[in-house]
């Protein structure tokens, strides 16, 4: 995962005249479609010079300097309110207003499990939406509990969605210690109903007493209790119905009305004996709800010892909450339908269709579709036992559930603020939306710019409609400068997770352009179902509507792709003519073991020692070649973008330069590519008595630097090393692919029998803190991203002719086995899908569940691989 920078990162914008003709000017400027300025060169027609008398002349003058005057006064004031860039909007139409968003398409994904973060969410895609939300009362250590959010802490066995379609349909089991929760969600549109249609909830609660010891807590489990909540950020009342506890009577226990579904209704149907109570709430804040349930149960429980809500509720409540507790075990439907109140409603009728055998039937057809889906996709019946499917399934649920839909503004971090805490040192971004998956629900429920990139490797495969939405979405994030910010924190809801020095995002940093991954384009296996989408516009490997829509989506989304790739090529470059580097790595920092290079993604990897702007790193060359080599297919697919292809095709042709390739980045003494700058392996951490600000001695680790450093290659082996070899730039007969093949199966180098690592334990930095509380994370760690391309590379040299073919065949299929039994073993063991892995034990590690990249081992197992 991407961490969090807390320093005002560098940055160096160059500016290079472009010369016709000379190929190495194509990776520092490019065709700028949004700026357009008149070629200076074309003939000017003569000018003609009439007589006019001195006196008009003069008169004419005196006039037109008070007129430019004022103009000039005007425009000076203007400007000192103008809108920031940094925090101005790209100026070019939306994608996301492209008609194929609209309509049909837009409501059909109006609701859904918008809100990852919990254990089961719904909302609207819409700023200010309707939220409904589960809570219940678990039982840890042997004292009652509230869940409501995501939280490692809860120590849940396992949760998440084994089914999830993305659109209409999820199945989700919870187990809670000994309490085992399973809820169904499905989503409907049927005559009668408002936009965007009825949807409905079943939640059935089991426990596990025969496996416990202690008989308090199987008396503490006889019964359950479950909190269902709506809440309206509009602030709109909502309506208890007269006879919400008497659920035997009507079904109805809620209703309200809003401009964008009409008048609505919630009910609630149980075929076991519940009972149920109330409280309503009034308030804006709703990231803090649960805590509003706990105080509201926690005064019944001291007046009356009573577990149970107060069944009162404030003025005009805009949260209704509802308590139904039964003895376990116990299943209770909730209906909510949309459009109500008038003569073709169809209430009663449609709220039986949403409850009951109805929904118990309509949820095994949506099993059964699902079942169906998966395996037209992803054709895992002939080669996996159920116990890998179940995980291939699990892994695409989680990725499809973790869907989220946020709003809010970016905080923005002004450069060079002397008080980085006050007000004026940051801004706001313009109030965006963010449709997008998510990495991990219980610590990165929300978006990240290159974790994305990796998710849409999958999600194109199972929606490609829901994944050109998500792109749109990302891509409309950008500014004028074609920069967006890596860290989506939008809204309330998400901001209340993140410490507040961590909120802040810096302009001048970068964060890998992944999106382009999806976009690639593939000149092999021309017939594959697996093909990205530009490649797959070429060999006519879509239905004609998917094409049509793909193509409008390239062409609406031309010029901010042309933009963002823009900034990369202004803002990042080294000194050396088509180098480049992360910048805005800490040169100043006395804690860190090395500066991290945080806008990398791979945050801790080892960079040189002294960040300085000699530096050269391997990755981010590798992802400008994947960048160029995208435009320039893009630009050959639509007919106004003509005339910027060979531009393109000149910036990939400078970058895949193997020759250029290997002067800049390849040493002969290690066989491998590593990164360039200013660097000494003579750094430690060391305890040192350190004088605080006001007199006080303090023991600290800082670093100690023994010898003065100098620029050279980088000798650290590890991920960065191989994107050449990701990028497809080594040619099939170079020594040096067998050196590379050498390298990924040494064991102390890359190989382990769970997957590569990601620092060769030949590093001096392998495993080491970079503080003295930042532990490892890729220093020596297996990632399912690296690994999933490395593999795609390793397909691809499988398949192309030269001595290494059988070599990267055989390594290819070893390393894929490996890791998917390891994921597979660890998730059956532990009941997740794990951050990163071990590479001794092959144990997970880190956030979970992590169905974010993670997922991608379902491709892995499908042998669904990027191509070149």
């Amino acid at each position: 995962m991407t961490g969090h920078s807390r320093r005002n990162p560098r940055s160096r914008n160059k500016s290079v005249s472009a010369v016709d003709g000379d190929d190495d000017t194509a990776v520092r400027q490019g065709p700028d479609t949004y700026r357009r300025h008149r070629d200076r060169s074309k003939l000017r027609p003569s000018i003609r010079i009439f007589n006019v008398s001195l006196k008009v002349m003069v008169g004419f003058c005196f006039v037109a300097f008070f007129v430019i005057f004022y103009l000039i006064r005007s425009l000076v004031v203007v400007g000192d309110h103008r809108t920031p860039r940094v925090i101005t909007p790209f100026p070019a139409p939306k994608v996301i207003d492209l008609p194929q968003f609209q309509g049909e398409h837009k409501e059909s994904l109006y609701w859904g499990t918008y809100r990852p973060h919990l254990y089961l969410g719904i909302r609207a895609r819409t700023p200010r939406s309707l939220l409904a939300g589960l809570m219940w009362i678990g039982v840890q250590n042997g004292r009652y509990v509230m869940r409501h959010v995501c939280q490692d802490s809860d120590e849940l066995s396992t949760y998440g969605w084994t089914h999830h379609n993305a659109r209409d349909f999820g199945h989700q089991v919870i187990v809670d210690q000994d309490l085992t929760l399973a809820t169904s969600f499905l989503k409907t549109k049927e005559s009668g109903s408002g936009y965007g249609g009825d949807w409905s909830v079943r939640i059935e609660v089991n426990s596990k007493t025969w496996f416990c010891r202690s008989e308090e807590v199987k008396e503490l489990l006889k019964t359950g209790h479950l909190f269902f909540y709506l809440a309206d950020e509009d602030g709109n009342a909502l309506r208890l119905s007269r006879d919400a506890m008497n659920i035997h009577e009507t079904s109805l226990i809620a209703s309200g009305s809003r401009r964008d579904i009409g008048n609505w209704q919630l009910h609630l149907e149980s075929r076991d004996d519940v009972e149920v109570h109330f409280s309503g709430f009034k308030t804006e804040h709703f990231h803090n709800l649960s805590e509003l349930v706990q105080e509201n149960i926690g005064a019944q429980a001291r007046k009356f010892g009573r577990l149970q809500l107060s069944d009162t509720s404030d003025d005009s409540s805009n949260i209704l909450v509802f308590q139904i507790s039964g003895r376990i075990p116990f299943r209770t439907d909730l209906a909510f339908i949309s459009g109500t109140g008038f003569p073709s409603s169809r209430e009663e009728e449609r709220v039986n269709s949403l409850t009951g055998s109805s929904l118990t039937d309509r949820l095994k057809e949506k099993e059964l579709e699902f079942d169906t889906r998966f395996e037209e996709c992803f054709s895992l019946a002939n080669k996996f036992d159920l116990e890998s499917t179940t995980v291939g399934k699990a892994a695409v649920s989680n990725l499809l559930g973790g869907i989220g839909y946020f709003y809010g503004r970016s905080k923005i971090a002004l450069p060079g603020a002397s008080h980085p805490g006050s007000r004026d040192s940051f801004l706001f971004y313009w109030p965006a939306e963010l449709y997008t998956a998510v990495p991990c629900r219980p610590v990165f429920p929300r978006g990240f710019l290159w974790d994305e990139g990796f998710h849409q490797l999958l999600i194109w495969r199972w929606d490609i409609h829901i994944s050109l939405d998500i792109l749109g979405h990302w891509l409309d994030l950008m500014n004028i400068d074609g920069w967006i910010p890596r860290e989506q924190i939008l809204g309330a809801e998400a901001l209340s997770k993140i410490p507040e020095e961590f909120i802040p995002q810096y302009p001048s940093n970068a964060n890998p352009p992944a999106l382009f991954l999806v976009l690639r384009v593939s000149p092999a296996n021309m017939n594959s179902q697996y093909t990205e989408l530009v490649h797959g516009l070429k060999k006519n490997a879509f239905t004609e509507t998917e094409s049509s829509k793909i193509s409008s989506f390239l062409e609406r989304a031309f010029v901010r792709l042309e933009a963002w790739f823009q900034w990369f090529n202004t803002t990042q470059p080294g000194k050396e003519a088509s180098s480049f580097y992360w910048h805005g790595r800490d040169s100043s920092t006395i804690r860190e073991l090395n500066p991290k290079a945080l806008m990398s993604g791979l945050d801790d990897y080892p960079r040189a020692s002294h960040p300085t702007d000699d530096e050269r790193h391997v990755d981010l060359r590798c992802w400008m070649l994947l960048a160029a080599d995208c435009m320039h297919a893009i630009s050959e697919l639509t007919v106004k973008r003509k005339r910027v292809e060979t531009v393109y095709s000149s910036a990939a042709k400078i970058l895949s330069d193997f020759e250029l390739l290997n002067q800049m980045h390849f040493d002969d003494a290690y066989g491998t590519y590593l990164d360039f700058g200013n660097h000494t392996e003579k750094v430690r951490l060391i305890w040192k008595e350190v004088m605080g600000e006001q007199g006080f001695t303090t023991r600290q680790l800082i670093r100690e630097v023994s010898e003065t450093p100098r620029l050279r290659m980088v000798p650290h082996i590890g991920y960065v090393s191989l994107f050449p070899l990701m990028g497809r730039i080594i040619p099939p007969e170079s020594p040096i692919l067998g050196k590379q093949l050498d390298l990924i199966s040494n064991r102390s180098i890359f190989w382990t029998n769970y997957g590569l690592r990601s620092l060769s334990k030949t590093s001096s930095l392998y495993m080491k803190y970079n503080t003295e509380h930042e532990a490892p994370y890729w220093r020596g760690t297996i990632w399912m991203n690296m690994n999933y391309l490395i593999l795609s590379a390793l397909n691809h040299y499988a398949t192309e002719h030269g001595p290494y073919r059988e070599r990267a065949k055989d390594i290819r299929d070893e390393l894929r086995s490996n890791i998917i039994r390891n994921v597979v073993g660890n998730y059956h063991k532990t009941g997740y899908i794990w951050e990163q892995y071990n590479q001794k034990t092959g144990k997970g590690k880190g956030a979970h569940p992590f169905t974010g990249w993670t997922s991608l081992v379902l491709l892995i197992m499908a042998e669904a691989y990027t191509e070149s």
